[in-house]
């Protein structure tokens, strides 16, 4: 608690001292403290920095090959594979309507995080070429309102391509490459957690026991998210130590996914759009924010303030959302910002946990005033919903309709 104030934030008593280092007005690169007249100039340079501190690597689907075509339900469907120039080769789906013929809208279809990492694309997809893992099933029940949300919007006329991405499905770190002491480590209770020595239990074959074997059993696959939770911190340490960022990362393996779909001969490619709930709402911030190809974007469940993560909502949160430095140039919603005049939705429910709703009340009106600056007031638009944390149907169909009158 902060003695000044009486208030408790996830710094304690230093939370109010790391606030006022924070500022209350508009950061350095913000569109709102400006009077430029020169949008895009503002925009070139605000990007320029944003890329700067995010370090994403450069990367590009190499050796992309289709695994398998199979018809369902009304969609055909490509289960695909790239290479990056980092870690395994990437899994992922295209649905489209069966039979389309021409060239198709295309949407990048953006998973979640929630804590799920052995699956990526698979969380979210519903018409898939194997059975559903009941954890998926449960997952799209709670969440998604029952439904592959990809495969729905295909069904309206889209190219939809969903694919895993850094720490998910097919791009986990799994156990096994790690070396024991440290997967030993993370396995420990809280309480009991300290550095395993040679030959002691939990050392030795400590991978083995997060991996999961062929066949998904789920009380495996819980095993192996407990260690991927605790294995976070370790993995944003690491890449920060080779002058890399999580964000950046994650950015670089999405625009890589959304080049691919914009080479497909069956797809226009400026037709763009890329939606998310979560996690993915988070990778539709800065994949939108930062690239223009996308010409709709959608995030569902993200949006907040730098302020509302200082005070009070880290603990909910991935490594994937931080960027060192960039709070003091431009807040949160900023970052989706720097794609103003180009059109983007932000979708809330009333009683999400991971976030304060005054500071998601805030990150609306600060977007708003950057797209009126942007000279598109209209283009912008938060809606609110009932409920948790999620991506239900009603929330689906008001996706569908802005991706919709967007880009057709």
């Amino acid at each position: 608690m902060d003695n000044a104030t009486g208030r408790k934030s996830m710094l304690g008593p230093y939370g109010a001292w790391a606030a006022r280092e924070l500022g209350e007005g508009p950061g350095r690169l913000s569109l709102r403290s400006s009077d430029c007249r020169d949008v895009d100039a503002w925009r070139r340079s605000a990007r320029e920095r944003v890329g700067d501190l995010l370090a994403e690597p450069p990367g590009e689907a190499a050796d992309v090959r289709i695994e398998t075509r199979a018809t369902v339900d009304g969609l055909d469907i490509e289960v695909l594979s790239w290479q990056l120039a980092w870690g395994p080769r990437t899994s992922a789906c295209l649905l489209k309507p069966a039979g389309a013929a021409g060239r198709l809208p295309g949407v990048l279809a953006l998973h979640d995080h929630g804590g799920f990492k052995y699956f990526g694309w698979r969380k979210i997809v519903r018409s898939q070429l194997s059975p559903l893992h009941p954890m998926v099933e449960m997952h799209q029940q709670r969440y998604y309102g029952g439904v592959g949300w990809p495969d729905e919007l295909a069904r309206r006329g889209y190219a939809v391509l969903c694919h895993d991405v850094f720490t998910f499905g097919s791009r986990r770190i799994r156990a096994a490459d790690l070396p024991d002491i440290v997967v030993g480590r993370l396995m420990q209770a809280p309480g009991e957690r300290r550095e395993l020595e040679p030959g002691e239990p939990g050392f030795s074959g400590a991978g083995e026991a997060c991996d999961v074997p062929p066949g998904e059993p789920s009380d495996r696959i819980e095993r192996y998210h407990g260690f991927a939770h605790q294995h976070e911190s370790v993995v944003a340490k690491s890449l920060f130590c080779a002058g890399l960022t999580w964000p950046g990362v994650v950015l670089a393996e999405d625009r890589a996914a959304l080049s691919y779909l914009a080479s497909r001969p069956d797809v226009d490619a400026g037709r763009l759009a890329c939606c998310g709930l979560s996690g993915g709402g988070l990778r539709s911030v800065f994949l939108a924010g930062m690239d223009d190809r996308v010409r709709a974007a959608v995030t569902v469940g993200f949006l907040t303030t730098w302020r509302d993560f200082l005070l009070d909502k880290s603990h909910t949160h991935t490594w994937m959302i931080y960027v060192p430095g960039l709070p003091r140039d431009l807040d949160f919603p900023e970052i989706l910002g720097l794609r103003a005049p180009l059109p983007s939705l932000a979708l809330a429910t009333t009683k999400d946990p991971l976030f304060t709703r005054a500071e998601t009340e805030r990150a609306g009106r600060i977007l708003a005033e950057v797209y009126r600056k942007a000279g598109s007031p209209g283009a912008f638009r938060l809606s609110w919903h009932s409920g948790p944390h999620q991506f239900d149907r009603a929330m689906q169909a008001e996706a569908f309709d802005w991706i919709g009158r967007s880009i057709g």
